[in-house]
């Protein structure tokens, strides 16, 4: 027995955003967790370009491989966990971390593209302080005087 699965209701009871755009990177679904992490509501960021979230810096780069998965119908992040920098609606930066899936319209043509993102800024700054405290580490346990004696 298949259960009736309503699509609205399972993505909003996902803690991860689901943000789905056009072949174009315009924004057509966009749920309730999309919302907590990046503080656009949907009316907000439905109709709007990927960039909304994109930092400056990143969106050539960004529109360049959106536009090449379009054309390819591929992509090298369906099945790896990609970590980036992002915006939130007030201009802080975030670090999420997402999975894509390549929608195909009835031809198999790439028509969109369906992202689940967390936002990954709590394990960024732990990675952060983790990666100095060895440095540290391994500064104090390089004895120059043992160097010296040698």
């Amino acid at each position: 027995m298949n259960p009736e699965i309503n699509f609205q209701d399972l993505v909003n009871s996902f803690g991860d955003g689901v943000v789905i755009s056009d072949a174009n990177g315009i924004i057509f679904y966009w749920n309730a967790s999309a919302e907590r992490i990046f503080g656009f509501t949907a009316l907000e960021a439905m109709g709007k370009n990927l960039g909304l979230i994109i930092p400056e810096r990143l969106r050539q780069r960004h529109n360049e491989g959106y536009d090449h998965s379009m054309e390819t119908g591929t992509t090298r992040y369906g099945d790896k966990l990609l970590t980036v920098p992002a915006l939130h609606k007030s201009g802080k930066p975030l670090s999420i971390a997402f999975t894509v899936s390549m929608l195909f319209d009835e031809n198999h043509k790439a028509c969109g593209v369906a992202a689940v993102i967390r936002d990954d800024a709590a394990r960024f700054s732990e990675e952060r302080a983790l990666k100095k405290r060895i440095a540290e580490l391994e500064a104090a346990n390089a004895n120059p005087y043992k160097a010296k004696n040698e």
